[in-house]
């Protein structure tokens, strides 16, 4: 008697596996996340789609019409959520807590996928994802900065003038040069090197 994990175990790659609804779709946007994380915008193909959730390439059309609708929408399923700001006692640490949070957001499968698109597909291509980018991503994490630092002005900390829009774009536009041309993976360290160095001086009341 065949189980089903040695049955599953035995099944060659590609061949479909019969799932229908959600559970299908939700293959199909993890196996989209995933090419792109691993072989980028370029690389991904609706037919590398469909063999990666062990699908037919007709039942990824039938549902999305374009590779570009399919990416939108595995991005927006994928992409964590950074949830509320912190409120550790001081802004050093809610900034150390928040720049951990988006560090983590940017390495994860669909931070990469995300890097993936900004960075490869072409100008065209790259109107189709803006909304979802200013909503999904630049929008939420310049909301939670804004908000730690209102925190850290009503606790006296920080100089009131310092909730504008060049100084909070410190740390995203460290981050992103620092990941995309630098290589650096952020590590702890890096964090509050940049918080302690830079971001606590230029805040101070």
């Amino acid at each position: 008697m065949v189980t089903s994990h040695s049955a599953a175990a035995a099944r060659p790659a590609g061949v479909s596996l019969r799932r229908r609804g959600p559970v299908l779709e939700r293959a199909i946007l993890e196996a989209a996340l995933e090419q792109l994380s691993s072989v980028g915008w370029n690389g991904l193909t609706m037919e590398g789609v469909a063999v990666g959730a062990q699908t037919g390439k007709a039942a990824v059309y039938r549902r999305w019409p374009s590779k570009e609708d399919l990416v939108a929408d595995a991005l927006r399923a994928g992409l964590p959520a950074l949830g509320k700001a912190p409120d550790l006692g001081s802004v050093r640490e809610d900034l150390y807590e928040l720049c951990r949070r988006v560090r983590d957001v940017m390495y994860s499968k669909p931070g990469f996928a995300l890097r993936a698109v900004l960075h490869e597909c072409d100008a065209e291509s790259a109107e189709r994802f803006h909304e979802l980018i200013v909503t999904g991503v630049t929008e939420p994490s310049a909301r939670l900065f804004r908000d730690v630092v209102k925190q850290g002005v009503a606790r006296g900390e920080v100089r009131a003038d310092a909730n504008d829009d060049l100084v909070l774009d410190v740390i995203p536009a460290m981050m992103m040069y620092r990941s995309k041309v630098c290589a650096s993976e952020w590590s702890d360290g890096e964090i509050a090197d940049l918080i302690d160095r830079i971001m606590v001086p230029l805040l101070r009341a």
